[in-house]
């Protein structure tokens, strides 16, 4: 009888002990309830619904379709690239509309569950920026479409050599608004997409591999021109990256005001050479010039008098007489 008696004086008391934390497990319940009813309940922005629960939800699927995006994109790129009979440029296109894809249903979706839109509303609201690229973004409005025309149409492909205004470079990606060039220095390029689009540019690596290359030559109008033909044509032998198939053709262009103008033209397979191939025969064409003696002329001035005489005055400058005649530049 003792022990129940102690038996029960001592649950009254763990039970008096454990009130406390009774209150504050109660205290943490009713928190949650509240924390878990605000974060449910459902504002309303203008003709938006949305909670913090939504918003979760939507910046979470988000950052999935941005995952996604990039995981399936780099995949499919290795898959294609496995395939050596399909173009590396094509693997790079694909990728990358593969990504652009996944964004776009990933971008509608959190937007459609974290603000309750229709699709009717999304395209409201695509419509109204459109309008405000319109007026103020359209120079990025027309570089994110070149790069769609690029991506699709491929003028300019990755790995290709492009030359465009004073840059030359590989092309080593085409993005959303810019492609990037690395130069022979390597150093990287960021051009506009817009500027591949609308301005003339040369890609080297376009359709046919083989290309011509005209290296231009003037000299002086006591030279043989038989004898500048056959050196020409000499300095164009043993070259690296020169065809003999088509040969080597030399042009006689024109008579000009100080020289009587050639040019050298050679067939290349590798285009995107041309500033090394025209270098090595540039050399070789100085150095045969210079053993057979034909002489490159530099642009002259002939002067002639009518009845007088020209002096130099104490700055060594170049004066008439004042009795002679006018000096006449020819």
């Amino acid at each position: 009888m003792r022990t129940m008696m102690m038996s029960a004086t001592l649950k009254v008391v763990a039970l008096a002990e454990l009130k406390p934390v009774f209150a504050l497990l109660e205290g943490w319940k009713d928190f949650l309830a509240r924390l878990w009813q605000y974060v449910n309940d459902v504002h309303k922005i203008g003709n938006l619904q949305l909670s913090v629960t939504t918003v979760l939800e939507g910046v979470l699927i988000f950052i999935v379709a941005l995952f996604l995006s990039r995981t399936l994109s780099a995949l499919l790129q290795r898959r294609i690239a496995k395939r050596a009979y399909i173009d590396p440029g094509l693997s790079y296109t694909l990728g990358r509309l593969t990504q652009y894809l996944i964004l776009t249903i990933g971008l509608l979706l959190a937007l459609k569950l974290a603000l309750n839109l229709d699709l009717t509303s999304i395209a409201v609201v695509f419509t109204a920026l459109s309008v405000g690229i319109g007026f103020g973004l359209q120079y990025l409005a027309a570089d994110i479409a070149s790069g769609f025309i690029l991506l699709f149409e491929r003028p300019v492909r990755v790995g290709d050599r492009i030359s465009i205004g004073n840059q030359e470079g590989d092309v080593q990606s085409i993005n959303l608004r810019t492609t990037v060039l690395m130069t022979n220095d390597r150093v990287s390029v960021i051009v506009p997409n817009s500027k591949l689009v609308r301005d003339q540019l040369i890609n080297w690596s376009y359709g046919d591999p083989r290309a011509r290359l005209a290296i231009p030559i003037g000299v002086s109008y006591e030279a043989d021109v038989d004898l500048v033909t056959k050196t020409l044509l000499r300095a164009a032998e043993g070259v690296d990256n020169v065809l003999q198939d088509p040969p080597p053709k030399v042009q006689f262009l024109e008579f000009a005001d100080w020289s009587k103008n050639f040019r050298l033209l050679i067939w290349t397979n590798r285009p995107r050479l041309h500033r090394q191939i025209r270098s090595d025969i540039n050399y070789r064409i100085e150095r045969l010039f210079r053993q057979a003696g034909i002489e490159i002329p530099f642009p002259q001035t002939e002067l002639r008098l009518r009845g007088g005489a020209l002096q130099l005055d104490s700055g060594d400058r170049l004066v008439t007489d004042e009795k002679s005649g006018a000096v006449e530049p020819q």
